[in-house]
């Protein structure tokens, strides 16, 4: 078996999953202020910009899907080996390109490898090394996913500010070239999870089509601020395939993706309010930065973005503390509470930017740094650890949907409504979310009456069973209408 001279590194194993998460999940926020600076040098106009941009969302979240098709029909290794190959390209590409086809491609490019890296490295950095690190994984994933896009509007705004977004993104090829290095140092060449597993063809076919129509529809949808049914019909029916497919996974014996294993209280939960969370911040942040790209300056509009960053950071550290104990469930509900704080100070001190905003910011740091990363692991965790790359692959492709969906038609709602009142209602509408996850996600966890456990991590990953015990959803009202008639 052949191995890298860091293969038993555990500090090259987490630089590995920082290198090849971050770039992406950076330049995916940080777009949005960059967008009129990337329009203005490549002679492109903004509506066809904010298509790719979208595509290549959508890219992402199809991304997850193939990957776990890819990992269990081929050694994984050898397989990350190649995405981060070719994110090197892509990021270059990206970087140096000098039409907009190039930089359009290259991007979209960029989100689809982004999901197959977060696939292939990440599960890995929590089952292959011992439970005791378990913890620290969390945090450094926590991190990874939630400060990178903290640190987005600010890194964005900052280079808007000075007019070359070009910078940003050879910063990111070079961070691509270290992941790509440390892919090597660190190979192990691991054998194919289930080389008989059947292709999965219609999954593959409904997550393709699904994801690239919806995301096209929401594209078109910011880009022409016109509910056109070259916009709303594409979204509809992408949306409808994404739920089609969840069902069909649900269905099946041997589903692809472990849709009816998750289908009890703890994990119901915990899913539930990752979308809630998600879609509730970036419909924030999106919102935010239109409204500073017409009010403030980018260097204000940065500085207003820094306390969310900071805040991630922190609650990374808090979560991996949190790890082991019973109050994962706690942290996420407070996490999804925070964010509906965050969004009730915008609409309060909206037209106005001052500090408040910049409160607000560091609230949506703490709040969705709080609630997506505990509910992932929620998942996670109610399930067998080999099932964890699966269970990762679900929740992004749903997060995904939700979050990267949520802006452009928030974006497309304000500009119907005229930009003040718009935005206003956007984030109105971004509070309402959160609120629905707090509720929604307590009554699913509650549905069950689980006990507030501490995970058993070490049975979890030695053994090889879920860490804690899910509740069928509903059960506790099922028992409760049992016992009704007796009394």
């Amino acid at each position: 078996m052949r191995r890298g001279p860091l293969a038993e590194s555990y500090p090259g194993a987490v630089a590995l999953v920082v290198c090849s998460l971050v770039p992406y999940l950076i330049l995916v926020v940080a777009i949005l202020p960059l967008g009129p600076a990337i329009s203005a040098s490549l002679g492109v106009p903004l509506s066809i910009l904010q298509v790719a941009v979208s595509l290549s969302a959508g890219a992402y979240a199809v991304g997850t899907v193939l990957a776990i098709q890819f990992a269990s029909r081929f050694p994984p290794r050898r397989l990350l080996v190649g995405y981060e190959a070719a994110f090197v390209t892509a990021s270059v590409l990206a970087a140096w390109a000098p039409n907009a086809p190039v930089f359009a491609a290259a991007f979209i490019v960029q989100g689809l490898l982004t999901s197959l890296m977060l696939i292939a490295a990440v599960p890995p950095l929590v089952t292959a090394w011992p439970a005791a690190k378990m913890p620290i994984s969390a945090g450094i994933l926590n991190l990874c996913i939630f400060g990178a896009v903290a640190a987005g509007p600010s890194l964005g705004a900052l280079q808007a500010a000075v007019g070359h977004w070009r910078a940003l993104f050879w910063g990111v090829a070079a961070i691509a070239g270290a992941a790509f290095l440390l892919s090597v140092l660190t190979f192990r060449d691991e054998p194919a999870q289930d080389r008989s597993a059947p292709w999965d063809v219609v999954a593959l076919g409904v997550a393709f089509v699904g994801c690239v129509s919806a995301f096209f529809g929401a594209g078109v949808l910011q880009a022409r601020m016109t509910a056109s049914p070259l916009a709303l019909v594409p979204l509809v029916v992408g949306v409808a395939l994404i739920v089609f497919l969840v069902i069909y996974e649900y269905r099946l014996p041997n589903p692809l993706i472990p849709v009816k294993a998750l289908a009890t209280s703890v994990p119901v939960a915990g899913i539930f309010v990752a979308l809630a969370a998600s879609a509730a911040a970036f419909g924030v942040m999106g919102l935010l930065l239109s409204f500073l790209h017409r009010a403030s300056t980018p260097t204000a509009a940065a500085l207003i973005f820094l306390p969310e960053f900071v805040a991630a950071g922190a609650v990374a550290v808090l979560f991996g503390a949190l790890l082991r104990t019973r109050y994962l469930p706690v942290l996420a509900g407070i996490g999804v509470l925070l964010i509906v704080v965050a969004a009730l100070l915008v609409v309060i001190t909206l037209p106005g930017t001052g500090t408040t905003l910049a409160v607000a910011t560091g609230l949506v740091g703490l709040g969705v740094g709080a609630s997506v990363s505990p509910a992932l692991f929620i998942a996670g965790l109610s399930l067998r650890s080999r099932l964890l790359q699966r269970v990762f692959a679900l929740i992004e492709l749903l997060r995904g949907v939700t979050a990267f969906l949520v802006s452009p038609i928030l974006a497309f709602v304000a500009g119907s409504l005229g930009q003040e009142s718009g935005i206003e209602v956007g984030i109105l509408v971004c509070l309402g979310l959160a609120a629905a996850g707090f509720l929604g996600g307590s009554f699913l966890y509650l549905s069950g009456r689980p006990r507030l456990e501490a995970p058993d991590l070490e049975r979890w990953h030695e053994s090889a069973e879920p860490a804690w015990e899910s509740p069928p959803l509903f059960s506790a009202l099922r028992r409760a209408g049992r016992a009704e008639p007796d009394r």
